[in-house]
């Protein structure tokens, strides 16, 4: 298994073989926990404009996303999983569009295939990658804004690498409870509490939480992340 690991939409251009997106601060944990608390399904979407159309074509759905940070205007949720009302959402389609996770999906138009990443599910993906056995693997780190690297995702793609080539990460903890003063510090700002509330850092460490993945594939309306159990769940 060759592996790649490719950063930014630079590097999601770039991406070939089964590609890992990953966006841990808030994207992809977010649409972890979206699945867990009871969405149908999950539609990536690069532009706002997009969403407002899709949304259009899919009765009672709900647009999450978020441009800066901030919750994008007419939107019903921001990017924030800690603001998701589990009673909202249960049962609908969500439209989602961020700048920098679905960013990468609508760019890794090389790819064979794509799922999405994250530390809450990231043995899931190592899990499914292995029993898929691929000749190449893309590990793609998004990044803020998908235009410069971070130390969250940069710390995720690392574990993934780790994890698929059998390699134990003994400071894991560690690492990423480092990420409180070293990439997280905006949850902490008691005056943007509104955007990056607290909760969401503990939320998007939780490593290893979630047993399946989201896998992105298209149909007539466009991409849809769907979730996969791992080991029958």
């Amino acid at each position: 298994m060759k592996i790649k690991h490719l950063q930014l939409i630079e590097g999601a251009k770039q991406a070939e073989g089964l590609t890992v997106i990953i966006d841990v601060f808030r994207a992809f944990s977010l649409e972890c926990y979206l699945y867990d608390m009871g969405v149908k399904e999950i539609r990536p979407i690069g532009s706002i404009e997009d969403a407002f159309a899709l949304s259009e074509k899919i009765p009672n759905s709900i647009l999450v996303g978020e441009r800066k940070g901030k919750k994008c205007e007419g939107f019903d949720y921001g990017n924030s999983p800690s603001a998701v009302d589990r009673e909202h959402v249960g049962g609908k389609t969500v439209i989602h569009t961020t700048s920098a996770g679905t960013q990468g999906i609508v760019n890794a138009q090389n790819a064979e295939e794509i799922i999405t990443g994250s530390l809450v599910n990231a043995k899931a993906i190592v899990s499914y990658i292995k029993s898929k056995n691929p000749e190449t693997v893309s590990i793609v780190s998004m990044g803020t804004r998908g235009i410069r690297t971070n130390p969250e995702d940069e710390l995720c793609a690392e574990y993934l690498i780790s994890l698929l080539e059998d390699r134990e990460m003994p400071d894991i903890e560690e690492r990423i409870a480092s990420l409180r003063i070293n990439g997280g510090e905006h949850f902490f700002d008691p005056d943007n509490q509104e955007v990056f509330p607290e909760a969401d850092y503990w939320m998007c460490i939780k490593h290893d939480q979630f047993p399946f993945v989201i896998r992105v594939e298209k149909d007539e309306l466009g991409f849809v992340g769907r979730k996969l159990g791992i080991g029958g769940t």
